[in-house]
């Protein structure tokens, strides 16, 4: 009995033991920095091929860009279970073969940080990563840990050393902390590749939103911003999307925030987002400089925390971070995050009504200035990473529309009852993080759970090349918009003025942007306005005789004026100036307003869309 009592805890013991193999586990020691790396070991698990592929990502879901992040690892070693080297073919800067890999037991390499590279090929910091001794590490976990080929949905085990002192912030699940150590569990790459890490001197504040704990962690080198400023400005935002989302899909959320002292090297600023976490490199200005900035971005990044984590195609779902393909739904995960982010704020009281409007006329005046409006928005979204990718900024614009403008179709087609919101939280039900959607099936799913008009709608504003009918889709709910456009009108010669303090008459300060008007008069710099078609003019009646010249004059009419002009001595002489009026055009921007005498039915429709 003893016996085999003895011998079934030695089976449990060794199967216990197998079983814990199955994973990879990580360490990082960032204890000891060698000319700006730090060197990573992982023990991987049981591969059963002669030969096997270890790799790092070339791209990483939210980034839309190609960035190679093997470029940073060096001096590759795979060793066996006896500790001795195996052999190795670097065969791309992502992938290195492994001979002889049954008897892998684990790999090392240095990493390089990317923040102060001098590649030519940088890397948008919010997905970088940093290494600066002593001081702070931005560990996007992406630019530190790979994966052996086929073997990316095993669970990584990461231990981290750092500096006493430090604090490790992130939305990964941490199971054990000391005072110099940390271990983070992940079920499988895609879920370690989507939780940032950020270690310096603890710099955080907490709070719960709707059930979630929600930390801000800031890197700020002259204490520059404060985590609880950032919380007063994100909160009243989040509280909006709590309410606009019902209930959040998470338990925890983490806004980890990196400010440079320096010009970054890509010399942008931004986010990253992730399922329970975003990452932000911002300048270190004056924070409130800084707090509309926040707000905005912040508010796109939490939504994030729909879609893609609830609703996502199958090429995010099993994200081939060696050969990626694009999904053609764009449009749904930055354009529907970009349009919620705001229809929460303005829904549920943190944006005016007119403020709102303004954020769609810039909107709209982007997208139709900026970029190709004709161009199909899923063939935009298949190859933003080639042919397309100078019209992905446009996903934050004309992306947003497309939200706006399927939102208010759908309220339009339920009487006000059903809209985007109500859209997206019935696809979070439907599928769920573990469950994908096929890309080529999106929009009739759509359409069998809301109306059959809305099928129409994609092919032709999403899928087709027919421009969004603002016009049309805002006057729905009592909105009226006005495309831009150019107008002929009189000019007084694109002048730039400042005002004489002795007299108040009007000097030329610039003539920099004269049109032909200007010139054919003759204008310099230093003019005093004495008099303008025959009225003396003073800073007390200039706005009142430049608007009444329009009206008094037509083409060919001829115009004087009397200007005092400096000679060689310094002396102010009248000099007469004329010429004959000629029209220049003017563009007059698109503009976003509400109706002067909205319906009824219009106002109704309004209420339900914004709630205004």
């Amino acid at each position: 009995m003893n016996i085999r009592i003895s011998f079934l805890v030695a089976l449990l013991c060794i199967s216990t033991s197998l079983l814990a193999q199955e994973k990879y586990t990580i360490s990082i020691d960032l204890n000891t920095v060698v000319d700006d790396k730090v060197k990573v070991i992982c023990k991987v698990p049981k591969v059963e091929a002669e030969e096997i592929e270890f790799r790092m990502p070339k791209i990483v879901p939210g980034t839309y860009s190609i960035y190679d992040f093997g470029r940073f690892f060096t001096d590759f070693k795979a060793i066996d279970t006896e500790g001795n080297e195996l052999e190795t073919q670097r065969l791309t800067d992502n992938r290195i073969l492994v001979k002889e890999s049954r008897a892998l037991a684990s790999v090392s390499y240095w990493i390089d940080d990317t923040f102060d590279s001098d590649k030519s090929n940088f890397i948008f910091e919010p997905a970088g990563t940093n290494i600066e001794e002593g001081k702070n590490f931005v560990i996007n976990t992406f630019g530190f840990a790979g994966y052996l080929q086929g073997m990316k949905d095993f669970a990584y085990e990461l231990h981290i050393d750092y500096p006493m002192g430090m604090y490790g912030a992130s939305a990964l699940d941490k199971v054990s902390t000391s005072n110099s150590s940390d271990v983070f569990l992940a079920a499988n790459y895609f879920d370690l590749a989507d939780g940032p890490i950020m270690y310096s001197s603890p710099d955080t504040t907490t709070f719960e939103i709707g059930g979630a704990e929600i930390l801000i962690a800031v890197y700020s080198p002259n204490k520059v911003l404060d985590p609880v400023f950032v919380k007063e400005q994100v909160e009243p935002t989040l509280k909006a999307q709590h309410e606009y989302l019902g209930q959040l899909p998470v338990n925890k959320y983490a806004f980890i925030i990196y400010l440079f002292d320096t010009s970054p090297l890509s010399g942008k600023l931004g986010a990253l987002e992730h399922s329970y976490s975003s990452f932000y490199c911002l300048p270190e200005i004056d924070p409130f400089r800084l707090a509309q900035v926040i707000r905005d971005v912040a508010a796109h990044e939490f939504f994030h925390i729909l879609t893609p984590l609830n609703v996502h195609s199958e090429e995010i779902g099993d994200f081939d971070f060696i050969n990626p393909k694009m999904s053609k739904h764009l449009w749904l995960y930055e354009g529907m995050t970009e349009y919620a982010a705001g229809l929460a704020q303005v829904k549920y009281g943190e944006m005016s009504l007119a403020e709102y409007l303004n954020v769609l006329e810039g909107k709209i005046a982007q997208s139709t200035s900026r970029f190709d409006d004709q161009l199909p928005f899923t063939e935009l979204s298949l190859h933003c990473l080639g042919e397309t990718k100078d019209e992905y900024g446009n996903v934050y614009q004309k992306g947003a529309l497309i939200g706006m403008a399927l939102d208010i179709r759908l309220r339009e087609l339920s009487e006000g009852k059903y809209g985007v919101q109500d859209m997206m939280r019935d696809l979070a039900k439907k599928y769920g993080k573990t469950q994908s959607f096929k890309d080529e099936e999106l929009f009739d799913v759509i359409t069998e759970m809301t109306y059959p008009e809305i099928r129409e709608f994609f092919s032709t504003y999403v899928e087709g090349t027919t421009s969004i009918p603002y016009e049309e889709v805002l006057e729905k709910v009592g909105v009226a918009f006005e495309r831009a456009r150019t107008e002929k009108e009189l000019s007084l010669g694109h002048l730039s003025f400042s005002v004489n303090e002795s007299d108040n008459r009007l000097i030329i300060q610039s003539i920099d942007q004269m049109n032909i008007f200007g010139k054919e008069m003759g204008y310099e710099v230093g003019d005093i306005i004495y008099k303008f078609d025959g009225v003396e003019i003073d800073i007390e009646n200039y706005e009142e005789e430049f608007l009444a010249f329009t009206d008094r004059h037509q083409v060919g009419d001829k115009i004087q004026a009397i200007v005092l002009r400096s000679d060689e001595k310094g002396k102010l002489k009248k000099v007469k100036l004329k010429a004959e009026a000629i029209e220049i055009d003017r563009k007059i921007e698109s503009s976003v307003m509400l109706s002067d005498n909205p319906s009824e039915a219009q106002l109704k429709l309004r209420k339900a869309w914004i709630n205004k």
